[in-house]
């Protein structure tokens, strides 16, 4: 299985056009399997070659990027979005760089959430909330839809949408203040979002869950540190998760940096084995791409660190590391995230085969993204 995958990845590269520069050969398998599992986000409305995320994919083999409209670190409304011919140059230069075509990922979800302004050229969308309380599910559609047509002219070819946290805490400050889910009931949640989804897939655009498993009865921001719903939390903000999921709906789900001791004693759900291996993947049978929510916030990093933080999440089933890079900017973040993973399978702390599993599963994703890009 193992030779196919490989063999089927440099067919993919030479089909899609991919530059073959750096010529693979002089690269490991374990150092491209490693760079898939790394996404970063970087500054810059263009690119140079001295611009730190060239090497983050050139040379670290980084599998995918994140685009931002706000530099969070600067407080600057300019990071990687202008306008729409600047961002499609963007794009464009970016893959150019990449032996394996990239993830290029943004967050479009529609209402307050959106990195794609109407000021900056580009269509927008209602909310989620908006679109739950109309009752009209083709009205999602439409809106995954739009956007979908939106993120493909652009070149993005990933979308962290839709949410499907259930709005059970009316005051929750990362749900409910920013209209970001559908409804308070599980069934209605399920129906808005796998609509929302084949209009996203109506135009090739891969979309992600989030946040697993549940982040809609937080009272805190785990952006902001540790975040307890062992209280709040219900059986039932799985049923969105769980309904997707059968309904071979869900191309990748997100994990949420939420704490719940009925889940595990000790690990947020991002780092928990027994959330993403026993409860998404055993109970829920999803066998696709697992990603974890921004490793940078401080639910993770201010609790765990760097290095432990990327080893508990491999260790527990996550597939994609995603690093914003935009809470704290560090240059070259792609490269070290690389580096930290590849020193953990020499220290033989995170096993070749565990590696391999995750690199498998991104691979198929990659291959169907561009099969029904290129139908």
């Amino acid at each position: 299985m193992r030779k196919i995958i490989f063999i089927l990845m440099f067919i993919f590269m030479i089909f899609s056009g991919c530059s073959l520069k750096n010529s693979a050969s002089r690269t490991s398998e374990l150092d491209i399997m490693i760079g898939q599992m790394v996404m970063v986000g970087f500054r810059g409305l263009e690119l140079s070659a001295d611009n730190p995320v060239v090497r983050d994919i050139s040379d670290a083999r980084v599998g995918g990027v994140i685009l931002f409209s706000k530099d969070c670190a600067l407080n600057s409304t300019v990071r990687n979005i202008a306008n729409p011919v600047q961002l499609a140059k963007l794009t464009s230069d970016l893959q150019s760089y990449a032996e394996v075509p990239l993830f290029i990922s943004i967050d479009q979800e529609g209402g307050i959430i959106k990195r794609l302004t109407g000021e900056m050229g580009f269509p927008e969308t209602p909310s989620a909330a908006e679109l739950g309380n109309s009752g009209d599910t083709q009205a999602a559609f439409r809106a995954g839809q739009t956007i979908g047509q939106t993120l493909k002219t652009a070149g993005i070819n990933m979308n962290f949408a839709p949410v499907v946290d259930v709005n059970r805490n009316a005051a929750n400050p990362v749900v409910a203040a920013l209209q970001r889910s559908f409804s308070d009931d599980p069934r209605i949640v399920a129906r808005f979002a796998e609509s929302y989804i084949d209009g996203l897939h109506s135009e090739g655009i891969i979309s992600c869950l989030k946040h697993f498993p549940g982040h809609g009865s937080s009272h805190g921001d785990s952006h902001l540190g540790f975040t307890d719903v062992t209280d709040s939390w219900d059986p039932s903000e799985l049923y969105p998760f769980q309904k997707i999921v059968s309904d071979n709906k869900a191309d990748m789900v997100m994990t949420a940096h939420i704490f719940n001791s009925r889940w595990d004693r000790k690990y947020p759900a991002t780092l928990s084995r027994k959330v993403i291996q026993g409860l998404l993947r055993r109970k829920l049978g999803f066998k696709g791409v697992v990603v974890t929510d921004d490793m940078q916030m401080q639910a993770v990093s201010g609790e765990y660190g760097f290095e432990e933080g990327i080893y508990r999440a491999v260790k527990a089933g996550a597939d994609i590391l995603l690093f914003g890079n935009n809470l704290i900017y560090e240059p070259g973040l792609g490269a070290k995230a690389v580096s930290t993973l590849k020193q953990l399978v020499h220290d033989g702390k995170i096993t070749e085969r565990r590696i391999r599993q995750s690199y498998e599963r991104i691979m198929h994703v990659k291959q169907e993204m561009r099969a029904k890009n290129k139908g």
